[in-house]
Order: C-alpha cells, then sequence, then structure tokens
C-alpha cells in the first residue's frame, strides 16, 4: 500500500456490507437507521471495484443483521456481500437474496391500496430482479426499485 492510500479501522466484531451501488449506501444508512447506533459505522462510497466499477461499503459495529434487515439490504443492494466479522476475522460471507413474495417490509406506491388503510398486510410478488420490479398482491401496481419506500 503506498503511503497515499486511506486506511479504514477494522472492527473486531460485526457486519460489513460490501458490493454496494454507491447511489444507495445512504440509503441502506437510512434504512437500518444506523445514525441511531452508539458503535462505530464507517461509510465509504465510489471506492474503485473491478466488477461494478464503483461501490459502497458500511461497517457496523457491534451489530449482526436480522433476516427482515438482510431482505431489505437484497432489495436495495443486490450484489451485496455481508461480511460477518468476529475477533477481526471473516467468519462467514453471506449473498442476500431477493424473495419471490415480499412480506410487512415495502410500502405500496399506490395510496389508495387497502394495505396503506390498515386493512390487509403489505404484500408483493417479485416480478422482476434485474431491473427490480414488485408487484402488489392486491391492487396489482406494479413498484419499481426506485419508488420503494420501507416500512
Amino acid at each position: 500500500m503506498s503511503d497515499k492510500e486511506l486506511k479504514v479501522s477494522a472492527i473486531k466484531e460485526g457486519t460489513v456490507i460490501d458490493h454496494i451501488p454507491c447511489e444507495n449506501a445512504f440509503r441502506i444508512v437510512r434504512v437500518l437507521e444506523l445514525q441511531k447506533t452508539e458503535d462505530v459505522v464507517t461509510l465509504g462510497i465510489n471506492f474503485k471495484s473491478g466488477k461494478m466499477g464503483k461501490k459502497g461499503v458500511i461497517k457496523i459495529g457491534r451489530r449482526f443483521l436480522s433476516r427482515e434487515e438482510t431482505d431489505k439490504i437484497a432489495l436495495l443492494a443486490p450484489d451485496a456481500v455481508l461480511n460477518i466479522i468476529k475477533d477481526y476475522k471473516v467468519t462467514e460471507k453471506i449473498r442476500p437474496e431477493i424473495p419471490d413474495v415480499i412480506t410487512g417490509t415495502v410500502k405500496c406506491s399506490n395510496p389508495n391500496c387497502v394495505t396503506n388503510h390498515g386493512e390487509a398486510a403489505q404484500r408483493f410478488n417479485v416480478v422482476s430482479r434485474k431491473p427490480l420490479s414488485l408487484r402488489c398482491a392486491y391492487c396489482e401496481r406494479l413498484t419499481g426499485e426506485d419508488e420503494i419506500t420501507f416500512l
């Protein structure tokens, strides 16, 4: 490493989210509410990536993500890799996958949908993963990646 490269501190335990599209890095911070955590969070964007051109990386100290949080990351960063860190070492790599059906995570973009009035649970069928397209199981409205609002 040259003297002009920036070093980012390693975390003893926690989660590193790698291969995030740069435009979604801050959105993941908001969705996971990382601004409210007491532990160290490191956010980097525009890192060089052979696979993506540029990528984002988020390091979260002393936190391991729930299945619901992992599903949200899959929707925002389908090529992400979650590195589980214990005693400064990667002990597990998780590649989140978009499920075929998404329940209770995403809000329907149709303001008139029955799910937005508390009468039914949010439920979407995945029409396409790239580009992401979700179809509401109730009103059949299509929701694209840029329209996703998390509950």
